[in-house]
């Protein structure tokens, strides 16, 4: 578990979702859900040069190797992010507190669409999910 402190919540959900995904500054980053701007800023004050929402890269074209989703809606932000995503890439979903029930739904919804849940980090705001997917074309192709 990772503990911070005298960190505003926002920055500490941000270490733990930088800490899991581990990207390159290098590395392009979609950002979505109602927290989208603030993560957003926050990435680009980090030397994140390739953080984009839905709104800075209007056509899906899965090539974003990082997904970071926040908000009090995960399920509708994990959606928008999906076809911005590479085939090989990895999402870090934050579950808020009183979102908690909806955690299993967030799940298997992130394994409908190839993802593999790796690791988990509590946080003040609640939880943060981490969870991957490799050559998840190639499984479409299979099916």
């Amino acid at each position: 578990m990772v503990e911070l402190c005298n960190v505003s919540d926002h920055e500490q959900v941000v270490d733990v979702m930088v800490a899991l995904t581990r990207p390159s500054r290098l590395d392009s980053v979609m950002i979505t859900g109602n927290e989208r701007m603030e993560l957003y800023l926050s990435l680009r004050r980090r030397g994140f040069a390739r953080a984009a929402t839905p709104e800075t890269c209007r056509i899906p074209r899965q090539r974003h190797v990082i997904g970071l989703v926040t908000g009090p809606n995960p399920m509708a932000a994990l959606l928008q992010a999906a076809p911005f995503l590479s085939a090989n890439s990895a999402v870090a979903v934050l579950i808020e507190s009183r979102e908690a029930g909806s955690s299993m739904n967030i799940r298997h919804r992130l394994q409908q669409i190839g993802f593999r849940i790796e690791a988990g980090v509590r946080c003040h705001r609640g939880f943060v999910l981490f969870a991957s997917r490799r050559g998840f074309s190639q499984l479409e192709q299979a099916a």
